[in-house]
């Protein structure tokens, strides 16, 4: 899994995941000290939160055409690129209006990370491997978004708050740089000192593998796929999926210094427990998969991949409905880094079921088309939590929603993604 520059790969894409994660939580951990200084409230707040969805929305489709068409090398590096200067630019804020247009442009920057991803993995692994791998470079987000709270929340006490997107900004443009230096689009494309003859023998028994994969299947227009009830329930799994994720990165932070009286200091570092759970999560969701996958071979993939998929989002749906109703601080905590494990333990498993279903040529559109349906949950969830705050007061409205929606979402994978029937 490790040979032929996979491993390289494999830690650039980890790296991606983390700063991408820095970038975005960013926000919510320096969002007290924002809200008091730009006077916003917590409904405009709950918008400027949610206006990072419409540009990542509409990215991560548009990132995955460009993936397929360009190569997710080169769309990566200027993602990366684009990203980390908007990051930066919420130095320039000066108001409400000001940060939803910044936010917006991070927002589509962004958009095209977990498309490309996908398309790697595509490219370097074979089908065996594959949630695995993408498990493993997935879980460099929850990672970021560990180490945002104590960075940001150290640079923003110490030095204010718009230091901490300078940093985080010259991280990201050093990564791009030595993406484009070190990393391949393919493995055929490498150069080393190996021989020629042993790189064609690896590389052509993996393209065997691919090929095994794909017997009897033509090459599809990206139109058949968008109308399969596999992808668009599968995308429905992980609208609930974000709807979740964007109410804990979104909220949390400030859930915990409104409505359980933390200081931002102690904010800063308790954030770090769920996200350290949600690390180990998406690390072994793949693990766990492609486990399922080669025990029960003779059900399918796609038996794995619900068996996981149905059961863990269930479980979070559950925690972070009772984190709402729970009147202690450690339960809230305890309860929702739960959540967190379980949902990130189905991570890899939407891009997996992608990757199981869809012909080489389209995964990345039809990966992005996916996302991009998913993110809709960043634009409504942020905003309608904090519409629900100003007119309730409470936050467990707004934990029960996003409890409920989950196990809405869990039992329609039961019942409605299933093999893709390819026309002959």
């Amino acid at each position: 899994m490790f040979s032929q520059g996979k491993g390289i790969v494999i830690v650039f894409l980890f790296l991606a995941g983390v700063i991408n994660y820095l970038d975005r939580s960013a926000l919510s951990i320096a969002a007290p000290f924002i809200q008091e200084d730009l006077s916003l409230s917590a409904t405009e707040m709950g918008i400027i939160f949610s206006s990072f969805s419409v540009g990542y929305a509409i990215f991560n489709f548009l990132g995955g055409v460009a993936s397929d068409k360009y190569g997710a090398k080169l769309t990566l590096f200027v993602a990366m690129i684009v990203w980390s200067l908007f990051s930066g630019a919420l130095v320039l804020a000066v108001g409400f209006v000001s940060m939803i247009v910044i936010r917006i442009l991070f927002g589509m920057g962004e958009g095209p990370l977990s498309a490309t991803i996908s398309k790697m993995v595509n490219n370097w692994f074979p089908p065996s491997n594959r949630a695995t791998v993408i498990g493993l470079t997935n879980s460099g987000t929850p990672l970021g978004g560990a180490i945002s709270g104590p960075i940001v929340g150290f640079i923003a006490l110490s030095y204010g708050w718009r230091i901490s997107f300078i940093v985080i900004m010259i991280i990201g443009l050093v990564w791009a740089f030595l993406w484009w230096k070190f990393v391949k689009e393919r493995p055929q494309s490498a150069e080393g000192s190996a021989s020629l003859f042993s790189k064609q023998v690896a590389v052509s028994a993996e393209n065997e593998e691919d090929k095994k994969e794909n017997v009897g299947k033509g090459k599809l227009k990206l139109t058949f796929y968008l109308k399969q009830k596999t992808i668009l329930f599968t995308a429905f799994a992980f609208f609930s999926y974000n709807y979740i994720l964007f109410f804990f990165l979104t909220w949390f932070p400030t859930y915990l210094v409104d409505a359980r009286g933390l200081s931002v200091g102690n904010m800063s570092i308790i954030t770090v427990i769920p996200w350290v759970l949600g690390f180990i999560g998406l690390a072994l969701g793949g693990f766990v998969s492609d486990f399922f996958f080669k025990k029960f071979i003779k059900k399918g993939v796609l038996f794995s991949r619900k068996a996981v998929l149905v059961t863990c989002l269930f479980l979070s749906a559950v925690c972070i409905g009772v984190a709402g109703l729970v009147t202690t601080t450690v339960g809230a905590v305890t309860l929702v880094a739960l959540s967190v494990f379980f949902l990130y333990l189905t991570g890899a498993i939407y891009w997996a079921i992608v990757n199981d279903v869809v012909d080489k040529d389209n995964v990345g559109s039809v990966g992005g088309f996916m996302h991009f349906l998913a993110n809709t949950a960043g634009i409504i969830g942020p905003t309608l939590t904090g519409y629900l705050v100003d007119t309730s007061g409470t936050y467990t409205s707004a934990f029960l929603l996003a409890g409920g929606l989950a196990v809405f979402a869990s039992l329609t994978v039961i019942r409605f993604v299933r093999p893709i029937v390819k026309p002959l």
